[in-house]
């Protein structure tokens, strides 16, 4: 398969022309309840409501020709299939499979990728095994008492995806259990955790592919003294996530272990194990399946080469559409639903790790813009923090909105005639509409110029099959737009040279610890100077 740029594919010089005149949300009628009514693409239980963007037919039609040119559901359906997507031809690289929805794709009569789904189906029995025993009573602490807690110790997407997983599911817990998370090298992160726990209770997950990562391995150290400082002994508490072979695969040091796989990538990884164990002890091993069952069908409907029937797809399009065509620089991804609280955070690495590239996949420099900048909180808080900018700044910043129909816990009233519940969809709406359409005003500071793009994804109820869903909606977007713009989604070079350096610079810790008379080398002066300024090598 070859790969080809943005901007030698047909259609860009088309797109490039209806840029000069996008669609005015601010006209007359423009947003009128035929075009709502119209706009709109189903996938996995959600709508996507996308009459607030600057897209008309004509547009729509350009980015239908943009994927089929860019052979984005080719290219998508060889990645399910095992190609080896995670490359740069002729430089050196990870050079590995892209396989992440194989680990839902393992209830499949015919899996695309029978090998690696039979490994998921693998863990996934050992886990239900895991799951049973403690349920059973066969996994007890040293009194004969259940476990009721469990500490997550990862970092990046060890960390980030299964949180946001987990708040999101909070209203889904087995009653009495919960799970905490660790993943900042601060100290005080892990002492602020392990202080509020009864850690003869508490079960550890510790999380690492390679069983190296500096981090982790840190964290996991200081939770061990907590247990021998407690009288525990930690090898009865802590259970692994690791590449099979790795340092961190020994029966002498954890309960159980369990296997993540090099082609599933860190960021990609939160319907593997990785999210597995914590999210099974959470919500017990059905709760688990059903966000594999949910992500499952969207890796499916992701297939759809009509991107009006593919919300992934119409999403990363309309993405690449305000990105590259309309110069917007960021994107906002405001939940409307508390639960969510965590999953701008996940969306941060998963899309900016991913997409934040500036060469393509034969190691040319990029002639356009790759990745947005994306950020969000939940509404409506958010509407009382940065929504003005959004409104009334000078840069304008697209919007997905996300929202659910129903509240997860079904504790509402009336308080004025309307539910709380009603009153958060109102704002929503409110706020997608305002953004779109503006508002004249004689008095300037009350003048809204509109014009501002954003969507709307609704769904029903958010629960474990809905939260798979709207997690591979987002993995699949991701890996959609790093297609056309011919990025390799997949690797995360840049975040090596900060580890490299941090790692120097803690060999002077070291050194200075031995020799008080260390000195750095010449060669790492400036090193060496940043610690002497920072107050770091005072006697």
């Amino acid at each position: 398969m070859s790969y080809i740029d943005l901007d030698q594919l047909p259609s860009y010089a088309t797109l490039k022309t209806l840029a000069r005149s996008p669609f005015d949300l601010t006209a007359r009628g423009a947003v009128a309840a035929q075009r709502i009514q119209s706009c709109v693409s189903s996938t996995a239980g959600f709508d996507l409501l996308y009459g607030t963007q600057r897209v008309d037919d004509g547009v729509l039609a350009a980015l239908q020709q943009l994927a089929d040119e860019g052979g984005a559901v080719e290219q998508f359906l060889a990645m399910k299939k095992g190609a080896v997507m995670n490359r740069i031809e002729g430089y050196e690289c990870e050079n590995r499979q892209v396989l992440h929805t194989a680990t839902r794709d393992v209830f499949s009569e015919s899996p695309l990728e029978p090998a690696s789904s039979a490994q998921a189906a693998k863990e996934l029995e050992k886990l239900q095994r895991f799951l049973a025993d403690l349920a059973g009573g066969a996994l007890v602490n040293s009194r004969g008492e259940s476990f009721t807690g469990m500490v997550q110790v990862g970092i990046g997407g060890s960390d980030l995806g299964p949180r946001a997983l987990y708040h999101a599911l909070a209203a889904f817990r087995i009653s009495g259990r919960r799970v905490d998370f660790i993943s900042n090298v601060d100290p005080d992160d892990a002492a602020a955790v392990l202080n509020g726990l009864d850690l003869s209770r508490t079960l550890v997950n510790v999380v690492s592919k390679s069983g190296t990562t500096l981090e982790t391995l840190t964290n996991e150290e200081l939770v061990r003294q907590a247990y021998s400082n407690a009288g525990l002994k930690p090898k009865d508490h802590f259970v692994a996530v690791t590449g099979e072979g790795s340092p961190m695969d020994n029966p002498e040091r954890y309960l159980r272990s369990f296997y993540m796989f090099d082609y599933i990538g860190g960021r990609y990884s939160a319907t593997s194990m990785v999210g597995g164990v914590m999210l099974g002890f959470a919500l017990g091993y059905e709760g688990f399946v059903e966000i594999l069952h949910g992500a499952h069908e969207v890796d499916v409907a992701a297939e759809q080469r009509d991107i009006r029937k593919n919300i992934p797809l119409l999403m990363a399009l309309i993405g690449i559409w305000n990105h590259n065509f309309l110069n917007c620089e960021t994107l906002a991804v405001l939940p409307y639903s508390q639960g969510l609280v965590r999953f701008a955070a996940h969306l941060q690495q998963c899309d900016m790790e991913s997409n934040g590239k500036s060469i393509n996949r034969q190691g040319g420099k990029l002639a356009y813009q790759s990745g947005p900048i994306i950020w969000g909180e939940p509404g409506t808080n958010g509407q009382h923090a940065f929504y003005q900018l959004i409104h009334q700044g000078t840069t304008v910043i697209p919007v997905e909105f996300i929202g659910f129909r129903h509240s997860q816990y079904d504790q509402d009233m009336l308080v004025k005639e309307t539910s709380s519940q009603e009153k958060l969809l109102a704002n929503l709406l409110a706020q997608s509409l305002a953004l779109a359409t503006g508002q004249e005003h004689e008095n300037p500071n009350r003048r809204f110029p509109g014009n501002r793009p954003n969507s709307i994804l609704m769904g029903q109820l958010l629960t474990p099959r809905s939260m798979g869903a709207l997690l591979a909606i987002y993995e699949n977007k991701i890996a959609f737009q790093g297609f056309i713009w011919n990025t390799n989604s997949f690797d995360q070079e840049g975040v090596q040279l900060g580890k490299k350096l941090a790692t120097r610079l803690l060999g002077h810790f070291a050194g200075r610890r031995r020799d008080a008379a260390y000195s750095a080398a010449a060669e790492d002066e400036a090193g060496w100077a940043m610690l002497q300024m920072a107050g770091l090598l005072d006697d």
